[in-house]
């Protein structure tokens, strides 16, 4: 077949490799609207899973995926001036350009042609083939092109955050959060390689207004950051995007989801087709295994197996999230209801933040859930329980209002 992925991001990259590897004969073309080597903002996350999973599927490019990012252990926590720490799973981390210069490299290798510098602003802008990719963005053009029939739908989240990066490089992942007049404001930060590392800054809409980030220029609102959060950042420097036309901004988080992953020989992938909010950490991993799980759907099939290969494609991949995204959403409205967890000791607070992703958490008293959960990871068989009733519980509670 001839398959045209458009945006040449990880989840491109990777369904380009994996497709070619399934079937040598796919004619395979990825459009980048950007230069080639152009960086894309910071770092990524990920964990031992996914980079096992990469190995089962295309050794060579997870060999040089392994070999090129950091790890880390557990996490810390700037808590007003107290501090806490917890010994939690071991974590990976890997620049943004550096994971699509590999991807981009192995693909070119297995006879992938790539495009930099060409806009696709629609199907029309395209060769005929008889698959296009959508894999750019949550603002996907060739998505909204067809968003009745996708049946897209994009909810914002009620917090503010912006994407920016340090050169002081953190050894695990670390919290910080800063009481102001206006109310809290927070980051977290993981180190990406031996010179930088990620700083995700997040508070409310009024904090956000109270301190003045909406109206302040870029360099101010880096040298306000860099004062709140000094004690973490230990005299380092944040750092703005400078790469691609234009400064980070600040956000609302997109949620996106789609009735339907494909439409007349096109379909979507990662971010195109789903996002997951970024405090979980997720959004690169479920990119690449929507690739993993396009390809193998693809297989050797020719155009008139191809509807059936993208139903099969997006079945598997819808059934695959439900768990993430539930727990994308419980870790979003965690933040956007901190103060409720705040007041606790930073031990506390710590191990309620490491259960952010709890359907239960909302309904149950802060404290009262903490000794719980302390109690249930002593004793296996309640564990079990917890696991079992829990999302059933949390349904039954939803008719609720949650406390404030």
């Amino acid at each position: 077949m001839k398959i045209h992925c458009v945006g040449g991001g990880p989840a491109s990259l990777y369904l380009a490799i994996l497709a070619k590897l399934h079937e040598p004969g796919h004619e395979i073309t990825v459009h980048e609207r950007h230069a080639a080597g152009a960086s894309h903002g910071w770092g990524v996350t990920f964990w031992p899973d996914l980079l096992e999973e990469l190995r089962r599927h295309d050794p060579v490019s997870a060999r040089a995926i392994a070999e090129q990012c950091v790890s880390w252990r557990g996490g810390f926590a700037y808590v007003g001036d107290r501090t806490t720490a917890h010994d939690g799973d071991v974590g990976h981390a890997i620049g943004r350009h550096r994971l699509r210069t590999i991807l981009a490299d192995r693909a070119r290798e297995l006879g992938v042609r790539l495009e930099y510098g060409v806009e696709i602003g629609g199907r029309e802008d395209l060769p005929d083939a008889d698959l296009v990719v959508a894999g750019d963005g949550a603002h996907s053009r060739l998505r909204t092109q067809s968003a009745g029939h996708f049946g897209t739908r994009v909810t914002t989240g009620a917090n503010r955050f912006i994407w920016l990066g340090t050169t002081r490089v953190f050894t695990a992942f670390t919290f910080a959060f800063v009481e102001t007049e206006h109310g809290w404001i927070w980051c977290y930060a993981y180190g990406y390689s031996g010179e930088h590392s990620t700083c995700v800054v997040e508070c409310s809409e009024a904090t956000w207004t109270g301190l003045g980030l909406d109206r302040l220029g870029h360099g101010d609102a880096l040298r306000l950051l860099e004062k709140l959060f000094v004690t973490m950042l230990d005299g380092h420097p944040l750092l703005g995007r400078t790469d691609i036309e234009s400064h980070a901004l600040w956000q609302a988080f997109p949620t996106v989801t789609n009735e339907s992953w494909s439409h007349d020989g096109l379909a979507l992938i990662g971010d195109a087709a789903h996002t997951t909010h970024y405090s979980i950490g997720a959004g690169t991993s479920l990119a690449l295994r929507d690739a993993v799980c396009l390809a193998r759907q693809l297989g050797s099939t020719d155009a008139a197996g191809l509807p059936a290969a993208l139903a099969r494609y997006e079945r598997e991949r819808k059934q695959a999230l439900l768990s993430v995204q539930s727990a994308a959403r419980h870790s979003a409205q965690w933040y956007e209801n901190l103060t409720r967890y705040i007041g606790l000791e930073p031990r506390q607070m710590f191990a309620l933040l490491g259960q952010r992703h709890s359907p239960l958490l909302p309904y149950v008293p802060p404290q009262l859930y903490y000794h719980l959960d302390q109690t249930v990871g002593r004793l296996p068989s309640l564990r079990r329980l917890k696991q079992s009733l829990g999302p059933r519980l949390a349904r039954a509670l939803q008719s609720r209002r949650p406390p404030a």
